[in-house]
């Protein structure tokens, strides 16, 4: 499964509303690709790892953890059943630890959905859901939405690169609070999740 929407459409939309995003998606004009995770217990546990790490440290930690498993391939009961000592071995700390653990018990209770599921499922539900998992805030549930997902209306008003982002292509000094992402982004509906994408292209030029 890839995205849910029409790519060209959803750009061309956002334009229309806002011609700020003209040079942006000129300038990158391939669609966002969805690379679908094996799974949601399996992409949730990786999003864990990767929390207040650079990519580098939290890549080498998600790679010493996923050794621990056999094929390489993370499982909910096996992840409750390793000592604390080889989590601890791989780099995992005791606080996300907990929140791999209280995954596993979501995903051995039969309460995390699978991404067959979570395709049948709206964004806030998903969200109210995926939450009650210790350690999944709104943020990492809505980057599950945007790239795994391929939803067309998410919007990450938390998210400092989208900000951040936003803020290079108004080509205004200062930075951009949240209230005034939100402000703008009502005319991007029904695609603020292009207007996010193009945020973070914005961001990485």
């Amino acid at each position: 499964m890839g995205l849910t929407y029409d790519w060209k459409i959803a750009v061309r939309h956002l334009i229309q509303v806002d011609p700020r995003f003209q040079q942006v998606t000129r300038r990158h004009p391939d669609p966002l690709q969805i690379r679908r995770a094996r799974s949601t217990f399996e992409y949730l546990l990786r999003s864990i790892i990767y929390q207040q790490l650079s990519g580098k440290a939290a890549a080498t930690i998600h790679r010493r953890a996923c050794s621990l498993f056999p094929r390489r391939r993370p499982g909910a009961k096996l992840a409750l059943e390793l000592s604390e000592e080889k989590w601890r071995s791989a780099g995992v700390s005791r606080g996300k630890l907990r929140a791999i653990r209280d995954l596993s018990r979501h995903h051995l209770e039969g309460t995390l959905p699978g991404f067959a599921e979570l395709q049948r499922i709206g964004d806030e539900e998903i969200i109210d859901r995926l939450t009650e998992i210790h350690g999944i805030g709104r943020w990492t549930v809505e980057m599950l939405l945007l790239f795994q997902l391929g939803r067309p209306d998410v919007f990450p008003l938390g998210d400092l690169g989208v900000r951040k982002g936003f803020a290079r292509i108004r080509r205004r000094g200062g930075e951009v609070s949240p209230t005034q992402l939100q402000r703008a982004g009502k005319k991007w509906k029904p695609y603020r999740s292009v207007a996010s994408w193009y945020c973070y292209r914005a961001l990485d030029e």
